[in-house]
């Protein structure tokens, strides 16, 4: 695998040789039970070239694993996602990547007309709620929002949702991630006026404002400093998502994880062929490679990815997808407010 880096400071590419570690077992599509190459000797290309957001350990997973099982070698580059997208539509008229992988659909979506239509054909083990609606835009392992607790600080203190954060002995002791800088923060805003506020907003913004209140003026940078803070007890709970919160719980910290019985935004990580790829076949065998029963198998087990499958466990010690109560993302929704949400949560949480 040969690894490139973007930045936004320069349209430069710094071309990195990295040797990549880890193992993940991953099938592609219907060709997964195969143990011999997927290219065949008529197919001129054997590369690909995979923009991508996704952490440097789930890359080391991934991404050798599908040469291994393909025989395509891959040439990655990494930047955040709105970089990613910012170059992707720089090069629209000559494509020099094939696949971005990352970014929620609420990032993505907006950007939809970048990529190329196509639906795996794993489509019909998708989850419901994970579906390839737009029919560019594939949904390869999905987060839901939670609330973390440490349980040697909340005494008998009853946490089963959104409701129970506004208990006065909780003042000053929720973790919220700032929603101006943390995606997670501004999900959960998003979870909240779908479920308290649902059919009445201004239901939503009463609960906020009574939740802001007893933040007591804390406001939390990053959605990764929200598990720390639990975790080393400086909160006794924590607004965040179920990737960070179940790694919490896998390093051995006393964190519980809560799904709020209010309901639950499970928000998906995307992959997706940007249109007119060079290498347009095997961004497809890429995409059914990430949706494939034995690669999110293997995500599950080795990096606590829950899958967008409907037939892979999830990872150990979290709940079942259907053992709680999901809220599908109203997108268009969130998508026309999300600006006007931010500037509201700022002018509620500076008046108290």
């Amino acid at each position: 695998m040969k690894r490139f880096f973007a930045t936004a400071a320069t349209a430069c590419m710094v071309l990195v040789s990295a040797a990549c570690t880890s193992s993940p077992t991953t099938g592609t599509g219907a060709a997964s039970s195969s143990p011999s190459p997927l290219i065949s000797k008529s197919e001129v290309s054997k590369s690909l070239v995979v923009y991508t957001s996704a952490a440097a350990d789930v890359m080391n997973v991934v991404i050798p694993e599908f040469e291994s099982k393909t025989g395509i070698k891959v040439e990655v580059v990494t930047a955040g996602t709105g970089e990613l997208l910012k170059r992707i539509e720089a090069e629209k008229e000559k494509p020099l990547g094939d696949v971005e992988w990352g970014g929620t659909i609420s990032v993505i979506s907006p950007k939809q007309q970048l990529f190329e239509p196509y639906k795996s054909e794993n489509e019909k083990s998708i989850i419901d709620s994970a579906k390839n609606a737009e029919g560019s835009i594939t949904r390869n392992n999905v987060i839901p929002m939670v609330i973390m607790v440490n349980k040697k600080l909340i005494g008998d203190i009853k946490i089963e949702g959104y409701e129970d954060l506004l208990n006065p002995k909780l003042k000053g002791k929720i973790a919220f991630p700032d929603p101006s800088k943390s995606s997670t923060g501004l999900t959960h805003i998003a979870n909240i006026l779908q479920t308290i506020g649902a059919g009445n907003e201004s239901n939503g913004w009463d609960y906020m404002k009574k939740l802001t209140k007893n933040l007591d003026g804390k406001l939390i940078a990053s959605s990764a400093a929200v598990p720390k803070g639990v975790s080393d007890g400086e909160y006794v709970v924590g607004i965040t998502h179920e990737e960070l919160a179940s790694a919490a719980v896998r390093q051995g910290s006393p964190v519980e994880v809560i799904y709020m019985k209010e309901g639950v935004i499970v928000s998906p990580a995307t992959v997706q062929i940007i249109k007119g790829a060079k290498n347009m076949e095997n961004a497809k065998k890429f995409v059914d490679f990430l949706t494939s029963k034995d690669l999110q198998t293997l995500t599950a087990t080795k990096l606590n990815m829950r899958a967008s499958r409907t037939d892979v466990q999830a990872p150990s010690g979290l709940k079942s997808i259907t053992d709680f109560k999901i809220i599908k993302e109203d997108l268009k929704y969130e998508l026309d407010n999300n600006q006007a949400w931010l500037d509201k949560f700022k002018d509620v949480y500076i008046s108290n």
